[in-house]
């Protein structure tokens, strides 16, 4: 019995022993996987300009939109005289050549009197309008002819350029913001002894056609013409752009 309790006794310890150089050896290969440190990758300098451009170019063409208003008692009286008018403005429009004719509006609305308790009609108003698109030069006399063969009413008068117009300018617009963003980038890279490398970004932003102009002098207009001819300036549309560049350096 001495003897088994003697073999208890250093088994123990061999096996604390056996289970320290485990871990020992465990540790060894734990430390052997871990991967070596990489050196930072270098990081990229760019530098980011905006440059802007505008091109301006004549409003050849006028956008009209026009027509005939009439009021009276009975609507379909008031019908029948705006049909017979507009008729005529149409005819003449035709005549003309004028792009894009179309009617845009037609309108008939009885008018109340509100005294008492119950609103009562009293009469009735109408309204036909048609747009179309000319040369500007000649849309002043063709408007006093329209005001002359029954036409009554002008909504509206807009100038644009024609579409081939503002695409040269549009092309202008952007080589000149390309050519404003690249000095820009010239003159703080040489301000600070660095040279470019290369173009590594490009955004184009805001080359869109502009806004028709409007003719300033909307108006309603009675049955009497004047015998002086409309005067009408289209003036000049403008194309805007903006080009954003980054270049490496």
């Amino acid at each position: 019995m001495k003897q088994v309790a003697t073999l208890r006794q250093w088994a123990l310890p061999s096996a604390g022993v056996v289970l320290g150089l485990t871990a020992l050896v465990v540790g060894v290969m734990n430390t052997a996987k871990v991967a070596p440190v990489r050196a930072q990758e270098p990081i990229a300098r760019v530098l980011t300009v905006t440059g802007e451009g505008s091109e301006s170019t004549p409003a050849t063409l006028a956008r009209v939109q026009m027509g005939v208003t009439a009021q009276g008692e009975n609507a379909e009286a008031v019908q029948q005289e705006i049909a017979q008018r507009s008729a005529a403005v149409i005819e003449l429009l035709r005549s003309q050549n004028v792009d894009q004719l179309q009617t845009t509006g037609i309108r008939l609305n009885p008018q109340y009197n509100y005294d008492g308790n119950q609103p009562r009609i009293t009469g009735y108003t109408g309204s036909n309008t048609v747009s179309f698109q000319m040369p500007t030069d000649e849309v002043g006399t063709l408007l006093d002819d329209a005001i002359a063969t029954g036409a009554n009413q002008i909504n509206s008068v807009s100038f644009v350029a024609a579409d081939d117009a503002i695409d040269a300018a549009r092309d202008t617009a952007l080589q000149e913001a390309t050519a404003d963003a690249q000095a820009q980038a010239d003159v703080v890279l040489q301000s600070l002894n660095l040279s470019a490398q290369e173009i590594v970004g490009i955004q184009v932003n805001n080359a869109n056609p502009p806004m028709p102009i409007p003719f300033a002098a909307q108006a309603r207009l009675a049955d009497a013409v004047s015998e002086a001819t409309t005067p009408v300036e289209g003036g000049e549309q403008t194309v805007n752009a903006r080009v954003t560049l980054q270049i490496r350096y």
